[in-house]
């Protein structure tokens, strides 16, 4: 059998205008995680609850859909998870010793304001309900549930993050606008790149937290991550000389930081 071609990650200059299909390397054949055509590409899925059976229901049924698809058994686990690395949607139990869910539905969205979270739980009182909706979650299904159902409301949930990615994000001091391409950090709209309004958007998901260089860069540009490729670093430093040396802090050894105050 012969070897696979590694395709060699870029490296650019200030100058260099870089198109998505120059800067994307080809993406690899994935089993495990294909294309279903489902339209939303390779959304990914961090689901988090305690009963193993139900936790395997879930993850087999999205995965057949076409969506990368993460677990965590474990409310702690859960949580890192979560805020560790960028997701698109959360299904989160909330019955789960000994962290509750409600702590990490609160605790994550303390973190992450904007992160899309759909509870799947046993409780059916209208007042769980109401309180994990008034909490900041997206969404409510009550246990038992059917797989067709869970399906579409992960479909609707991901429609809602879509509209809200290619429209108007909001962190601290900073106003993006996806569709202009236009940031206003309150001295008036600045123009951006394609790419650049991408990295900012990533950055303004997750305010106030330093993010990883792997991250970005699998976010962004879609690639695993690859040390030697600096576009990262280019792209920080373009953005900085637009919105201000201060407004992105480099966190040595970890990553980046947006300043949003």
């Amino acid at each position: 059998m012969s070897n696979p071609v590694v395709r060699p990650y870029p490296q650019i200059a200030e100058g260099d205008h870089v198109t998505a299909e120059s800067a994307r390397p080809a993406a690899p054949d994935d089993a495990g995680h294909r294309d279903a055509g489902n339209g939303f590409g390779s959304s990914r899925i961090l689901v988090i609850d305690d009963e193993r059976r139900i936790l395997n229901f879930v993850a087999r049924g999205l995965r057949a859909e076409g969506f990368v698809v993460d677990v965590a058994d474990e409310g702690a686990e859960g949580l890192a998870a979560a805020l560790s690395s960028p997701y698109d949607l959360i299904i989160l139990d909330l019955l789960m010793p000994p962290i509750d869910g409600r702590v990490v539905l609160r605790r994550i969205l303390e973190r992450k304001p904007g992160q899309a979270v759909l509870v799947l739980s046993a409780l059916e009182d209208t007042s769980t309900k109401v309180e994990t909706l008034e909490l900041g979650a997206e969404d409510y299904l009550a246990k038992p549930f059917s797989l067709d159902e869970l399906l579409a409301r992960v479909r609707a949930r991901l429609r809602g993050v879509a509209r809200s990615s290619a429209g108007r994000v909001s962190a601290g001091r900073f106003r993006l606008d996806m569709v202009r391409r236009e940031v206003d950090a309150g001295s008036g709209p600045i123009s951006l790149s394609e790419r650049e309004s991408m990295l900012l958007q990533e950055m303004m998901r997750s305010p106030d937290l330093v993010l990883s260089k792997e991250r970005l860069l699998s976010a962004v540009w879609g690639y695993h991550f690859e040390p030697g490729s600096n576009v990262v670093d280019v792209y920080v430093r373009r953005l900085r000389s637009k919105l201000g040396m201060e407004s992105i802090a480099t966190v040595r050894g970890k990553g980046y930081r947006l300043v949003t105050v």
